[in-house]
């Protein structure tokens, strides 16, 4: 049964992939960046916070902290107090200071670019693992973001909050090579179509494939 489910999960969303990818040719990350450690951390403010709030963050502080040892020579407070409206400010600040240490010490200051050595820095999970590796590594990822995660239950392909698990269900059904892409066109339906508390079904392109699970 559960082979048979999988094979109909694939014929759907070999159908509703490129209704995305035409309804939303332009879907990318919005995080603004200029290297893999300033991808890294907007990630990690992102965390509970929205990415528009996040780049007006970073807008001001990726021009105090140029290098990631700056994070590293000011006071916790400081940094707590530049983070502050990203909210969870405290945790953040702690973790991107234990993951510059971390870089320093195990990677040679460098952003590593693998998931075993990504994830292995404070405050990195698999999301914000894959992020990193999609955007900056070329190596294709699912990341499970709010959207994502609500819509790939919506939509009818998994049961789960489990962020984990629905990323590995998602990658038996997405073609390797669109992985990172994948995730912006649901994100971008996500926040455009398929909101939260209200889903708009009747503008959705892909709603005679979607059993609406809301």
């Amino acid at each position: 049964m559960k082979k048979n489910l999988n094979s109909e999960n694939k014929k759907r969303m070999a159908k509703i992939i490129p209704i995305l990818a035409v309804q939303f040719p332009d879907a990318w990350i919005v995080l603004e960046y200029e290297n893999p450690f300033e991808l890294l951390v907007s990630t990690i403010l992102s965390a509970q916070c929205t990415d528009e709030r996040v780049n007006k963050v970073t807008e001001s502080l990726f021009k105090k902290y140029r290098y990631p040892e700056d994070y590293l020579k000011v006071p916790v407070e400081e940094l707590e107090n530049d983070i502050f409206s990203t909210g969870f400010y405290k945790a953040k600040a702690k973790n991107i200071r234990a993951m510059v240490n971390m870089l320093n010490e195990k990677f040679n200051g460098q952003v590593p670019g693998t998931m075993d050595e990504l994830t292995s820095l404070p405050g990195v999970g698999r999301k914000t693992a894959n992020v990193v590796l999609g955007h900056c590594f070329n190596t294709p990822g699912i990341v499970v973001d709010t959207h994502v995660s609500r819509l790939a239950n919506r939509i009818g392909f998994v049961q789960t909050q489990d962020a984990v698990k629905i990323e590995f269900a998602l990658m038996e059904l997405v073609p390797k090579n669109l992985w990172t892409k994948f995730t912006h066109y649901l994100i971008s339906l996500g926040r455009n179509v398929c909101q939260a508390k209200k889903p708009m079904c009747y503008e959705c392109r892909i709603s005679e494939l979607c059993p609406k699970i809301i």
